[in-house]
C-alpha cells in the first residue's frame, strides 16, 4: 500500500477510475436517449403553446399513423447503409411498387393480393440489378442507384401516362389506415413490427452481425472469412423489397398512386437514417434510432405547422436535419474508432 501524507494513493486511483466510468456511462446514456428526450421537450413546448390542437388524441394518432411509410422506407435504407452502400433508388422503388398496385388492380382488375406480389417482385428485381452493377462492375453504389432510380422514374411516368392512378381496392386502404388499434391506424403497427424484426436481425443473428462487420471494414471482413459480396447483395435486395413494401403502404394510405409524390420521401428517409445513427445505438445505423428519428422530425414539423409557420419549414427541418445528423454521426463514429483503436 502506497501512501502520501496518510492518503492511500492506490485506493484513490481506483476511486477516480470508477468515478470516470460512471460519468462516462452517463454521457453515453444521455447521448443514446437524447433524441427521445427531444421528442418529450418538443411535445411539452407545443403542448403548452397549443394544448387543444397538439395534445389532442386525434393529432397524436395522425402523427403515428401518417409516418408509417417513411419509417418503413428508412428501415429499408439503413440495411445497405449498414454495409456502407448507398441506395438512392429506394424512393423510386416505392413509387414504382405503388404504381404497379394501382395499375394492375384499378385498371386491369387484378386482385389486390396478386398486384402486391408483383410489386414486391419488382422491388427484389431492382435490388438484384443494383447489386449486379455494383458488385460485378465495381461501380460505386451512389452512382448505380442514382441511375436506376432515375430509370425507374421514367418507367413510372410511362406506366401512368404522367397521371395519378386512383381506384385502388378499398380492401388495401381498410387494412392500412381505416382499421385501427387503440385509435392508431394499422400502418403504424406494421412499421413497428418491421422495426422489431430488423432489431432482432442486427442484434441476434449471425447474418446481421456479419453485415455490421462488413460495414466496419470490407477488407478486414473478407480476410476474416466473411462473404462480403454476398452480404452486400442480400442487403440491396432486402432494401428493394422493403422499399416496395413502403410503396404498397403508400398506395393503401392515399388509395391511389402518384408518379411523383413518392420521390419526396428520399430526403426525409436519409435525414432520419443518419439522425437515427446518433440515437439508441450511437455510431451505427440502427432500427430503433431510425424509428425515433422519424417521429422526432415529424413532431417538430407538426408543431410548427400548428403554430402557423409556413410549409417551407418541412424543407428546413429535413434539409437541416440531414446535414446536422451526418455531422453528428461522423463525430460519434470517430469517437468510437478512437475508443476501440
Amino acid at each position: 500500500m502506497k501512501t502520501i501524507d496518510g492518503i492511500d494513493t492506490e485506493r484513490l486511483a481506483v476511486s477516480k477510475r470508477s468515478a470516470h466510468r460512471r460519468r462516462f456511462d452517463w454521457v453515453r446514456f444521455a447521448e443514446a436517449y437524447a433524441l427521445l428526450g427531444g421528442i418529450v421537450v418538443l411535445g411539452a413546448i407545443f403542448g403548452v403553446l397549443r394544448p387543444a390542437s397538439f395534445l389532442s388524441w386525434a393529432n397524436i394518432t395522425t402523427i403515428l399513423g401518417s409516418q408509417a411509410v417513411l419509417v418503413v422506407l428508412t428501415l429499408a435504407l439503413i440495411i445497405p447503409l449498414t454495409a456502407a452502400d448507398y441506395d438512392l433508388s429506394v424512393a423510386s422503388v416505392l413509387t414504382l411498387s405503388g404504381m404497379i398496385v394501382a395499375v394492375l388492380n384499378a385498371q386491369h382488375a387484378w386482385p389486390v393480393g396478386g398486384a402486391m406480389l408483383v410489386a414486391l417482385a419488382a422491388g427484389v428485381v431492382t435490388g438484384l440489378v443494383n447489386a449486379g452493377f455494383i458488385l460485378y462492375f465495381r461501380i460505386p453504389s451512389l452512382i448505380v442507384t442514382l441511375g436506376t432510380g432515375t430509370f425507374i422514374n421514367g418507367v413510372v411516368l410511362f406506366m401512368s401516362g404522367s397521371m395519378t392512378v386512383s381506384g385502388v381496392s378499398p380492401a388495401l386502404t381498410e387494412w392500412v389506415v381505416i382499421r385501427r388499434l387503440f385509435g392508431v391506424p394499422l400502418a403504424f403497427y406494421y412499421a413497428l413490427a418491421l422495426c422489431v424484426l430488423l432489431w432482432y436481425f442486427f442484434e441476434y443473428t449471425t447474418a446481421g452481425q456479419r453485415l455490421l462487420f462488413v460495414g466496419r471494414g470490407r477488407e478486414v471482413a473478407r480476410l476474416s472469412g466473411v462473404r462480403v459480396d454476398r452480404a452486400r447483395l442480400l442487403s440491396l435486395v432486402a432494401s428493394g423489397m422493403l422499399s416496395a413494401c413502403a410503396g404498397i403502404l403508400y398506395a393503401g394510405t392515399i388509395g391511389a398512386a402518384d408518379p411523383l409524390s413518392g420521390l419526396t420521401f428520399l430526403l426525409p428517409a436519409f435525414a432520419a437514417a443518419f439522425l437515427g445513427a446518433t440515437s439508441i445505438s450511437p455510431g451505427r445505423f440502427n432500427p430503433w434510432g431510425s424509428f425515433v428519428a422519424v417521429y422526432f422530425l415529424v413532431t417538430g414539423i407538426t408543431g410548427l405547422t400548428i403554430l402557423g409557420i409556413e410549409t417551407y419549414v418541412q424543407n428546413l427541418f429535413y434539409g437541416g436535419g440531414l446535414v446536422l445528423s451526418v455531422a453528428l454521426s461522423q463525430l460519434v463514429r470517430n469517437r468510437e474508432a478512437q475508443d476501440f483503436g
